[in-house]
């Protein structure tokens, strides 16, 4: 994309933006109070508000390679106190994409330098469901797996935190695991049983 184009780009859109509401700005700037936690991928082919079809100031946006939630990224940790117990959003959603990146490199054996550590928190993922994923004999379907997988344990990651749990609590905030199709452009809604998937962890991980 030409640099300059991105200016003419945003020009052209604030004024369709002004055309249809002299005020629109400037109620824009007075403040947010989004709906949504979205934790998606870097993916340049996944816009989040697009696929959603969200307006500027109704979703809450984190984006990094994966999806990933780790309790030591302290950006992703920020992001969700800063939404839950702050904005007080009402729904978390995880949403990964088949055709990832992050996930496939996951599944070689390829020393990748830096992204290593951060690809193990993937390969973790793997670990965690080997009996399922290798009973699967075709990669591209094992491929799709993993990436549902990943958004599982990335929705089990935000729930341990103690500001959604809290939230949980005191007003039901929701987690969602989803996934985009790229080939279809359809969001895909992966139905988790969270109670079936925290039945064993949540007497270690829930607060009082």
């Amino acid at each position: 994309m030409n640099i300059d184009q991105i200016f003419k780009n945003n020009q052209a859109w604030v004024n369709e933006k002004l055309g249809v509401d002299p005020d629109y700005f400037k109620n824009l700037s007075e403040g947010q109070a989004p709906e949504v936690l979205y934790i998606g991928c870097s993916d340049s082919r996944v816009t989040a508000e697009e696929i959603m079809g969200a307006k500027p100031g109704e979703a809450f946006i984190l984006r990094n390679i994966a999806n990933m939630v780790s309790n030591l990224d302290l950006s992703a940790m920020s992001v969700i106190n800063y939404a839950v117990s702050h904005l007080k959003v009402n729904h978390i959603i995880i949403c990964g994409h088949y055709g990832c990146g992050g996930v496939k490199a996951a599944m070689q054996s390829e020393d990748l330098g830096i992204l290593n550590p951060w690809l193990r928190n993937i390969r973790d993922v793997y670990r965690l469901h080997n009996d399922e994923l290798n009973a699967i004999a075709d990669e591209a379907q094992k491929y799709r797996r993993l990436v549902e997988l990943n958004v599982q344990e990335q929705c089990v990651n935000v729930i341990k935190t103690a500001d959604v749990q809290i939230a949980y609590r005191n007003r039901n905030i929701t987690v969602h695991g989803w996934v985009m199709d790229m080939a279809t452009g359809k969001l895909i809604d992966l139905k988790i049983d969270f109670d079936k998937v925290l039945k064993d962890i949540m007497e270690i991980y829930h607060l009082d």
